[in-house]
């Protein structure tokens, strides 16, 4: 396994980060007991959830499965790196969502126990909430923090400036801030390189890239559809981009097919290959779909792939391959 810091912070953290969005949804609890079990025998000690997540009727929530994993003991939470998050509404009654103080320390003491934890290591907004001022976000925080609830913080779909502003509210506050940002980010889908990835790497934080696959559509959801496998790009929200690219995508396959590499690798260690990501979140619903991600970590992509896939995949803006503003403005 490679590790790197979690952006300028000393905290050290697998290259690959095990996201649970499965689990207790797609994924039963047992499965997602061996799934953690398999990361931790594989070198990964970053684990990412969030409040949400296996919340829907018939469905269990992740974070109690994480917690049971937790309570059986072997080390298991110390060597890992829990991040989750906070702010989607858990309910329908007024303070039971965003960013007031109230709703930060109401559900950060619900995710402690769910998870069965004294702490969570990163603490990520899972969104930017405009009514709440900074000066009430960070004061809560910052409780959290001298209370050792809490260690880090980041933050989660936010804009560049979104970034600028938290970062320069903490300063003045002689906060620390944010130490990450997690964002979408994928070969097809680059607006982060405009501001939010230069903010990121300005402010030293590790960027964190979500749907680093795009929904399975660069996971070789083509070839799989020609060998009559199940594929999640060849349903939902896949379908129309398949519609509307599907001569880049099978572009694409050819490329990974002649490197002799999985799609899917490829597409990861491209992301690794980004100037300030920390590491893709890889989602797997079974042991062995953890055990193929970590090919990516032995892919080196040379000059002349990476070139290749930005003709494929160009960067975003009129003058692309530059951040903004000169990507749009000269």
């Amino acid at each position: 396994m490679q590790y790197t810091h979690l952006g300028r912070s000393g905290l050290t953290v697998s290259r690959l980060v095990l996201g649970t969005m499965n689990f207790g949804s797609q994924t039963s609890e047992a499965d997602s007991h061996t799934i953690m079990d398999r990361a931790h025998e594989r070198g990964i000690n970053f684990f990412d959830t969030a409040n949400v997540y296996g919340t829907r009727p018939g469905e269990t929530s992740t974070e109690e499965i994480m917690g049971r994993w937790f309570a059986a003991g072997n080390g298991r939470r110390d060597k890992t790196v829990l991040a989750t998050k906070v702010y989607i509404p858990t309910g329908s009654w007024p303070n039971e969502g965003f960013l007031s103080a109230l709703n930060i320390r109401r559900a950060c003491e619900a995710s402690l126990k769910r998870l069965g934890t004294d702490h969570i290591d990163v603490y990520q907004m899972h969104h930017v909430d405009r009514n709440a001022p900074w000066e009430e976000v960070w004061e809560a925080f910052s409780v959290l923090r001298q209370q050792g609830k809490v260690l880090y913080f980041g933050s989660s779909n936010f804009a560049g400036w979104h970034i600028a502003q938290a970062q320069e509210a903490a300063r003045s506050q002689h906060f620390l801030g944010l130490v990450s940002e997690q964002s979408m980010y994928n070969l097809m889908t680059r607006w982060v390189e405009l501001e939010v990835l230069p903010a990121a790497r300005h402010y030293g934080l590790g960027l964190i890239p979500w749907g680093p696959l795009h929904g399975g559509v660069l996971g070789g959801v083509l070839r799989k559809q020609r060998e009559g496998g199940s594929s999640r790009g060849s349903t939902g929200r896949s379908v129309p981009v398949l519609a509307q690219h599907g001569d880049t995508i099978a572009a694409y396959e050819k490329l990974c097919a002649d490197l002799g590499e999985d799609p899917a690798h490829v597409g990861l260690a491209w992301l690794l290959a980004q100037d300030g990501v920390t590491g893709p979140i890889t989602g797997p619903r079974t042991p062995e779909q953890l055990d193929n991600s970590l090919r990516a970590l032995e892919i080196t992509l040379d000059e002349e792939t990476l070139a290749k896939l930005d003709e494929l995949f160009p960067p975003p803006g009129p003058n692309g391959a530059k951040p903004a503003p000169e990507a749009y403005a000269w």
